[in-house]
């Protein structure tokens, strides 16, 4: 698709907005698991779909193509996106990895890939110096996610990159929370953005799966032969779901991200509140350089009560939020990262990056940002009875 469009048309128009054959508008499910080959000697574009399939293919070029690469993989979650990339390093290996990272790629960091000799070293990275100073001579990656989940650091994208190519390092981004329409690593000169798409790009919880995207072929090579040796692939109606809602991934963003700005400057103002974690606030240390990298602050937001008994009663009386694992879909999403998303962390470590028994991470959907601010309003009063 042509680089002329702005983003928002590029995720209704792109190669597969129409079926060559039929004219169909929305992109065909090939509930096919094999091929049938019309050459003994030469084989054509679909042979096994563990291999490829028409439907994950589309979903696969659409993501490459908003992303800015040469090719896209589809995985059955996020975690499994994450976990095959990390194959593309050996034993003996070493990751500098950003500290206050995804709970379940913490996870696999440490109690898997250690176990085949693959070292790490969790650092600060919003210091481009710790980056610097933990590469030792075995390292292969650094592994940022901007912005961090649950406290919402913010990385400079580009020099993090510039240090780990002095080193001749890989470089990973998870580019969850912000997708394609708000940040492009690979135009920053990451080499492989990772998602979830089971949040912002699905959008409506009511998937799981997980991408990957690659501007470099070689790199694209290699991520191919792990996608298929594995065969952690995404079924085919759950990529037709992905693909359906990236259609309507850049207004859903707008309006949360929206309202999500407005909740956190009035969470500020409330003195139950303890601190509020949002890279929009003019308090927030990454500001600047989260609007030097990225077009917007983002739907995802947290903030710290004091102690676990005040985020525990908050949690029990607002009525419209869902208090659930997950974020980025159309109802408010709202989690407690100690037990939830970094439930997998051990409890020093936890607290160590941040993480507090008090702490709540809110993932701002499409409802009427007043209607949200009302319930939040009346959970706060019951704090003081």
């Amino acid at each position: 698709m042509s680089e002329q469009y702005h983003i928002q048309t590029k995720l209704l128009h792109n190669s597969h907005k129409v079926h060559q054959e039929t004219g169909a508008v929305s992109v065909p499910i090939h509930h096919s698991s094999t091929f049938h080959q019309y050459s003994f000697d030469s084989f054509g574009d679909y042979e096994y779909a563990r291999g490829s399939n028409p439907t994950r293919k589309a979903l696969e070029d659409v993501i490459a193509d908003l992303e800015g690469g040469t090719r896209g993989f589809a995985f059955p979650s996020g975690m499994a996106a994450i976990s095959t990339a990390f194959m593309l390093l050996s034993k003996g290996d070493h990751i500098v990895i950003t500290e206050d990272v995804y709970g379940g790629t913490y996870r696999f960091v440490t109690e898997v890939l250690e176990k085949y000799g693959i070292e790490h070293t969790f650092v600060d990275m919003t210091n481009h110096e710790e980056v610097e100073k933990h590469i030792n001579p075995n390292t292969k990656l650094v592994y940022i996610e901007t912005p961090s989940n649950p406290t919402l650091k913010i990385t400079d994208i580009k020099k993090i990159v510039a240090i780990a190519k002095t080193h001749n390092c890989l470089t990973f981004c998870d580019n969850t929370f912000l997708t394609p329409v708000f940040q492009r690593p690979l135009d920053l000169g990451v080499d492989v953005v990772l998602h979830s798409a089971t949040k912002f790009l699905g959008g409506h919880s009511d998937v799981m799966a997980g991408l990957a995207v690659v501007k470099d072929v070689e790199i694209g090579r290699r991520l191919a032969f792990l996608h298929n040796a594995f065969g952690s692939i995404l079924g085919v109606q759950d990529s037709w779901i992905v693909l359906r809602g990236i259609k309507t991934l850049q207004v859903r963003m707008n309006a949360s991200s929206q309202s999500a700005m407005t909740i956190a400057k009035w969470l500020q103002t409330r003195e139950e509140v303890k601190a509020v974690y949002y890279p929009g606030l003019e308090n927030h240390p990454g500001k600047n350089i989260q609007e030097q990298q990225s077009k917007s602050h983002g739907a995802v937001l947290s903030f710290e009560f004091p102690s676990r008994f005040q985020a525990k009663k908050f949690v029990e009386n607002v009525k419209l939020p869902v208090f659930a694992v997950s974020l980025g879909a159309v109802e408010t999403i709202l989690s407690y990262p100690a037990t939830m998303s970094h439930g997998s962390m051990p409890e020093e470590e936890r607290l160590k990056r941040g993480i507090s028994d008090g702490l709540l991470r809110l993932s701002v959907g499409l409802e009427d940002v007043n209607d949200l601010i009302e319930d939040f309003e009346q959970a706060l009063r019951t704090l003081k009875d």
